[in-house]
């Protein structure tokens, strides 16, 4: 999983003194989308080419962070590079346009629709009647039947990660013809195009033995512009061909082959030519670009001239966060320094064979609120903390630098540019120091008390850092552009995907007791508090909760019954999470004019999400969600509201800030069953108003996308919200532009 997902569809996806039910939340009439969904906030960068353009074969190396666990898309442990394979070998009904809406798939459909409303919902599929299977039989109803049975729910012995919608069909048949296939429901079910892309194979979908292990490592059976060849644990390769039996357009590679690179490897593998295709971080996109300048020129002009010694040089100081003079200083007294500039200069020379295509991944980054316990149960606190952030200023920190487009998310259920999409921030209000202030005021907030000492002037400018949890994360890790956590890409059994997911955090008592011996705390029954948030308090000892802070504690932070204003900020420690710790400083000193403090907890990015996120051991994090064509669909798990289970655990599905009401839960239902696709968008924003009413969760910005593609390479690179189309991708012919 990487710090900043997998789509939704291959995850999924309190008490409080003031409900959203109280809030003015404004009306939101089924107004067209093309109202307020506007458009995408950056484009796709793909460098588009007609195919008359492209020449026939090559092979396109594609990095990916590790060879998927399985290539079964509706497996716990599918993973992006699970999707990336379905996608070229499988068909898919639907796919995604740039602006993230869902299009019919002329190659496999002539047609889709709603055929019957009343009594039940019945959709009409004719399918294109050259779409075969890579063994020449015809794909049919029997396919569409073994998949829904397989992932209906009703049958325990497929290990399904998921049944959203499956669930509600209540049939399947064959049509007039061999070409028609008849799907009737027993709910009715608004997200219907979500349904059958990918679509396997009866082959792997018609026994439980074949579901669970039939297609980890293989795919015997195929039905898209390429096929899949081989399979290489070992050396880290998937390789996939020209699938011969292909009645779409010819595809214009003859080989994909996608391998394995770690996040911190993937500049030198650009650089040995290893890999022609990258996802790669802002430190290696400014390398890409600092080459191609030192050409004089655009890459796409050609060789140009010489990188001179004193290109090389001027180049490397900037990377290295120096200045000419500075670094020739260094240069004149040691040679290998010298050595080392000479061989940056040779990286560099082969860089210029590459370009930085760069967009917004359809991701957004979010701060988390625990709402389970503490002073985040109080809805106040959470909507002080809320009114306390510049958005606009975090997303300045984190896409200004790269030359994207700062603007903040508005909306948890959609991004800008898809049809559900409105900025309903509003609903919670913006950065307002004094209303902050009051609001925790108003909840009993006042400054005073125990609170954490004061720290030396050298350090007051950020907040205070734990050491990192366990073992050092490993450099290979998926760390992603800005390092922030996306639900579902942590390569590792998706549990949170299950339709039921209880909170580890409340299955017994015993668990907790032991969480507190391990802390060191008296197990007594007492609310007890750190004395050494007192100035000269030890390390780990704690004293009963109302007793008063000595002399000399430091005053200015919030405290309420004699305990501080103190939050618990979890965070990864991984290597490619710097930008996401700058977001979380920065979040830092702007609680802090407000008078709430934080504890920066860094862990492992493997313990991160399980340890963690998903057990509700933080008061606040970042991580973040995709966002999905289907929202009533797929976000719907995401918020949730967590409901006691018979064992006085706490059922929380994927609502890992432990924030949900009635209401919305009301408006998903309402939105999934019906058929008027305004009414359902009008629910979908109203839902999505109520969400940020009680600031469980608060969108920040979406995710940069950073691809290093070769200059010669065209209609791949950052994809944004579009389906990549696999047979248009392929090289420049010599001479071509």
């Amino acid at each position: 999983m990487s710090h900043d997902g997998v789509g939704l569809r291959a995850v999924m996806r309190s008490v409080a003194f003031l409900t959203a039910g109280a809030l003015a939340v404004p009306a939101l009439s089924a107004c067209s989308s093309e109202d307020e969904a506007a458009k995408p906030v950056a484009a796709q960068d793909i460098a588009p080419a007609g195919r008359d353009l492209i020449a026939d074969g090559g092979t396109l190396r594609w990095a990916v962070d590790a060879v998927p666990q399985t290539l079964n898309t509706f497996q716990a442990d599918a993973d992006p590079a699970t999707t990336r394979v379905a996608a070229a070998v499988l068909p898919a009904l639907y796919r995604l346009d740039a602006t993230g809406r869902p299009q019919l798939n002329p190659d496999y459909l002539e047609s889709a629709e709603i055929v019957e409303r009343e009594p039940k919902q019945v959709v009409l599929y004719k399918l294109n009647q050259q779409a075969v299977w890579s063994d020449g039989r015809e794909i049919g109803a029997a396919d569409f039947a073994a998949q829904w049975r397989a992932l209906s729910g009703k049958d325990s012995a497929y290990w399904t990660a998921r049944n959203a919608g499956y669930d509600r069909i209540a049939k399947i048949e064959r049509g007039a013809s061999d070409l028609e296939v008849k799907v009737t429901f027993n709910r009715t079910y608004a997200d219907w195009k979500s349904l059958f892309s990918p679509l396997y194979p009866k082959d792997v979908m018609g026994t439980a033995d074949s579901f669970n292990d039939g297609a980890r490592r293989k795919l015997k059976v195929t039905a898209g512009p390429f096929a899949l060849q081989k399979v290489d644990v070992k050396k880290g390769e998937i390789r996939l061909t020209r699938n011969p039996r292909w009645w779409g357009r010819p595809a214009k590679l003859a080989e994909i082959d996608l391998r394995a690179v770690p996040r911190g490897e993937r500049a030198a593998a650009l650089i040995a030519d290893k890999v022609d295709m990258a996802e790669i971080d802002p430190d290696e996109a400014e390398r890409i670009t600092l080459a191609a300048r030192d050409t004089g020129s655009t890459p796409l002009s050609g060789p140009g001239a010489a990188l001179t010694p004193e290109k090389a040089l001027r180049s490397w100081a900037i990377a290295h966060g120096s200045d000419e003079q500075a670094a020739s200083e260094e240069i004149g007294a040691r040679e290998k320094l010298r050595k080392e500039i000479a061989n940056y200069a040779d990286q560099q020379v082969a860089l210029r064979d590459f370009v930085v295509r760069k967009s917004l991944e359809p991701v957004y980054t979010q701060l988390a609120l625990n709402g389970s316990e503490g002073p985040l149960a109080d809805e106040r606190v959470r909507r002080a903390i809320a009114r306390a952030l510049d958005r606009n200023e975090l997303a300045k920190l984190v896409l200004g630098p790269l030359g994207l487009p700062a603007v903040p998310v508005g909306s948890h259920l959609a991004l800008s540019g898809q049809p559900a999409y409105a900025d309903n921030s509003g609903a919670l209000g913006g950065q307002d120091t004094a209303e902050a202030q009051a609001l925790l005021a108003d909840a009993g907030w006042v400054p005073g008390g125990p609170v954490k000492e004061q720290q030396p002037e050298d350090e007051a400018a950020g907040p205070q850092e734990e050491k990192p949890e366990g073992e050092k994360a490993d450099s290979g890790s998926d760390a992603d552009d800005d390092g922030t956590y996306i639900v579902g890409e942590d390569n590792k059994p998706a549990e949170a995907d299950r339709e039921k997911k209880k909170d580890p955090k409340d299955q017994s008592k015993k668990h907790r007791n032991q969480t507190d011996e391990q802390a060191g705390k008296p197990l007594d029954g007492k609310e007890y508090v750190p004395r050494d948030t007192w100035e000269g308090g030890a390390q780990g000892a704690y004293a009963p909760k109302g007793t008063a802070a000595p002399a000399g504690a430091a005053a200015g932070a919030l405290a309420k019954d004699g305990q501080p204003l103190t939050l618990r900020f979890v965070l990864p420690a991984g290597p490619g999470s710097q930008s996401l710790r700058a977001v979380a400083d920065r979040i830092a000193r702007m609680l802090e004019r407000i008078g709430i403090r934080t504890e920066m907890s860094k862990v492992s990015d493997v313990s991160y999400f399980k340890d963690h996120i998903a057990s509700g051991q933080y008061d606040l994090a970042l991580y973040s969600w995709p966002a999905s064509a289907f929202p009533a669909t797929d976000a719907r798990p995401i918020f949730a509201k967590p409901v006691p289970a018979a064992d006085g655990s706490l059922t929380v599905e994927q609502n890992f800030t432990r924030v949900g009401t009635d209401q919305v839960d009301q408006l998903f239902d309402q939105a999934i069953a019906t058929l008027d696709e305004d009414e359902a968008r009008a629910l979908v924003r109203k839902a999505d108003a109520r969400i940020w009413a009680v600031a469980g969760s608060i969108p920040l910005y979406q995710r940069p996308q950073l691809t290093a593609t070769r200059t010669t390479l065209v209609n791949a690179g950052a994809f944004g919200f579009q389906t990549p189309i696999y047979e248009d991708m392929g090289f420049l012919k010599k001479g071509a532009r």
